[in-house]
């Protein structure tokens, strides 16, 4: 018997990629509908036009999915370019990062992930412990590491950076972020985060910058 090799692999690969794009955009609709708790593989199979079995080849059930799933939020926040060049002076810096930072995550089904994770985060704190690090602790490291190499050259007086970066992310999603992850408002206005983030810096640097 002869066993032919696969004459494309390139063909195959990109159709396998497709099919799991697929079955996580299914995925995606399922839990911001029903929730983790909610959802089912049968569910899943059904909002992603694939069936069960498919599924469970791509798959082997829903924790997997929804770590997919938070794996490509990851993914998609690691590709938000912030300029944190120390040659910058602060002011802009902290200005473009905090408008970049809100709009990331206030975009159209931006919060469904982080409402989900905070839902399960107490019976599944591995996942909570995940989405932080990859996501949300990343930003306040590299924001730290800017503040430092401006505390360095004197334009800021910081005890402790890492503090201060959590801080400044915080004002920027004062009367915003809440309201949104919580569905109480829609995503706010481009002139709404502007105003917002201007006024997060000014109070930044107001505690911090060099007198």
């Amino acid at each position: 018997m002869v066993v032919v090799a696969n004459e494309h692999p390139q063909v195959v690969r990109e159709e396998d990629s497709s099919k799991r794009r697929q079955i996580l955009d299914g995925a995606r609709k399922v839990f911001m509908d029903l929730g983790f708790d909610g959802a089912s593989m049968g569910e899943i199979a059904r909002a992603a036009q694939v069936s069960k079995g498919t599924l469970y080849v791509y798959f082997a059930d829903k924790c997997a999915l929804f770590e997919a799933i938070l794996e490509q939020e990851a993914l998609q926040y690691g590709q938000v370019v912030f300029n944190f060049d120390p040659a910058r002076d602060a002011e802009t810096t902290l200005k473009e990062f905090g408008r970049a930072y809100i709009h990331l995550l206030c975009r159209p089904g931006g919060g469904s992930a982080i409402r989900t994770v905070m839902a399960i985060a107490e019976r599944m704190p591995d996942v909570g412990r995940r989405y932080y690090a990859r996501v949300l602790d990343k930003s306040i490291n590299r924001l730290s590491d800017y503040l430092k190499a401006h505390v360095a050259s004197g334009d800021l007086d910081i005890d402790d950076c890492a503090l201060a970066a959590s801080q400044f992310m915080e004002l920027c999603k004062a009367s915003l972020f809440l309201p949104f992850v919580f569905q109480a408002a829609p995503a706010p206005s481009e002139q709404r985060m502007t105003q917002v983030v201007d006024s997060a810096t000014r109070m930044f640097l107001a505690a911090y910058k060099t007198k």
